[in-house]
């Protein structure tokens, strides 16, 4: 038996990830004797907490907001992770914490979900997770993504990220009426946001055969409900969840990720919700 280790999810909040579910279903599954937990914790404290670490510690999950933290703190990072500017992984090496992004790995789950296939994106939202959604359309393919923002000075870090994998990117209106037709439309903005802007959510359901959507709380989104009343295709942020903390276990066990049980891990913790 491995000698116990420990790894943990870190953010503000923190309550609702269901990471744990993931982790501690992969752990049970390789046989091994580790811990995986929540801890709370803001961008501030990123550092100071990580520097507390002992040698235990195998490797955190970060979720918002200190993503960007992570990355600045880590003595190693990974190409894509310094493209997209982000890191919701580090992970414990012989020289310190090495940082990487496998929200990447996430959204070419959720491309893969939903059969997206083409060349044109229409990306809702220039934050933070639409980096690396960037990243997964230009592996998967893609050639031009829209971005739809509320102003095109916001826009500007993400059309420059967009770029820098390969797209060709431009801004449009948050809007209904700014909807260009696409291959595949993928959401970033957080479901709550979605309760007073329906219109715009019809209008995304009817640009693309594809529709996408990083949220899952509360489910279905109404993007997705409105997609599928469509006939479109469409994927949901427990599969982004879910293919990123396989590339997560990966790096924390060295091993293959034990999908299966992970993938079940899930399904219960979504039919108990």
């Amino acid at each position: 038996m491995t000698s116990a280790r420990r790894a943990a999810v870190v953010g503000r909040p923190i309550a609702h990830s269901l990471s744990p579910v993931l982790h501690n279903a992969a752990f049970r599954a390789l046989g091994l004797d580790w811990t995986y937990e929540r801890i709370e914790c803001d961008a501030e404290g990123l550092a100071g907490l990580v520097a507390g670490l002992g040698p235990e510690w195998v490797g955190l999950s970060v979720t918002m907001p200190g993503k960007f933290a992570a990355l600045a703190l880590a003595d190693e990072r990974t190409e894509r992770a310094v493209t997209v500017g982000s890191a919701n992984t580090l992970v414990r090496t012989e020289d310190g914490w090495l940082a990487d992004c496998t929200d990447i790995d996430g959204a070419a789950g959720l491309l893969d979900e939903c059969g997206a296939a083409g060349e044109s994106a229409v990306v809702v939202g220039a934050g933070g997770t639409a980096r690396p959604v960037f990243a997964a359309l230009a592996d998967r393919g893609f050639r031009r993504a829209t971005v739809l923002a509320r102003s095109e000075s916001r826009a500007q870090d993400a059309l420059l990220c967009a770029e820098s994998f390969g797209l060709t990117a431009s801004w449009a209106p948050l809007a209904a009426d700014s909807v260009p037709p696409a291959d595949v439309v993928v959401s970033t903005v957080p479901g709550s946001a979605q309760s007073d802007d329906f219109p715009l959510a019809d209008a995304l359901s009817s640009a693309a055969p594809a529709v996408a959507d990083v949220a899952y709380d509360p489910w279905p989104t109404l993007l997705v409900a409105a997609a599928e009343s469509k006939g479109a295709r469409t994927a949901g942020g427990l599969t982004m969840l879910l293919a990123q903390a396989y590339r997560q276990a990966e790096w924390f066990t060295g091993r293959p990720a034990p999908r299966a049980a992970m993938s079940a891990a899930l399904a219960t913790a979504r039919e108990q919700r």
